[in-house]
């Protein structure tokens, strides 16, 4: 079993440890039964994530996570992905439903990670309620919530 996790900061300060970063990517795959991995986590700024958002989806301006899976076979043959996040739309979000920004974080790895695994939540308000976020929340309760491994 190989899973690679790399962790790079594009000019931002960053509120979480990279080392806790990785942990919480290693474990979130391990939950989900991968064994084979080469994520990369990079956290930018929002200038960087509003170019990102409009070349990639169309969308104007930042938002708080893009995630990108480059393999076919999404949990038996290697996970190969990049994911974007934005810590200054986490903030804001953080701010605006009261959890701390190191939380918020942590929640958007996880998010980026399983939309990389091929789960999906529609686009508007009712993402709350999707088989998506419940696994995502359930995952980040036991991640970031509990002790490192």
């Amino acid at each position: 079993m190989s899973i690679a996790v790399h962790v790079s900061s594009n000019g931002v300060r960053l509120p979480i440890a990279r080392a806790r970063v990785t942990d919480i990517a290693r474990r979130v795959l391990a939950s989900e039964g991968v064994r084979e991995a080469v994520v990369s986590i990079t956290f930018l700024g929002t200038r960087a994530m509003a170019a990102l958002n409009r070349r990639h989806l169309g969308h104007r301006g930042a938002t708080d996570v893009i995630s990108f899976g480059f393999s076919e076979s999404r949990r038996r043959g290697p996970v190969i992905a990049d994911i974007y996040i934005a810590p200054q739309v986490a903030r804001a979000n953080a701010r605006r439903h009261g959890a701390g920004v190191r939380e918020e974080l942590a929640r958007l790895v996880v998010h980026g990670l399983l939309h990389v695994l091929g789960y999906d939540h529609a686009d508007d308000d009712s993402r709350v309620r999707s088989p998506m976020w419940r696994r995502q929340e359930r995952l980040l309760a036991r991640v970031f919530h509990e002790a490192p491994a």
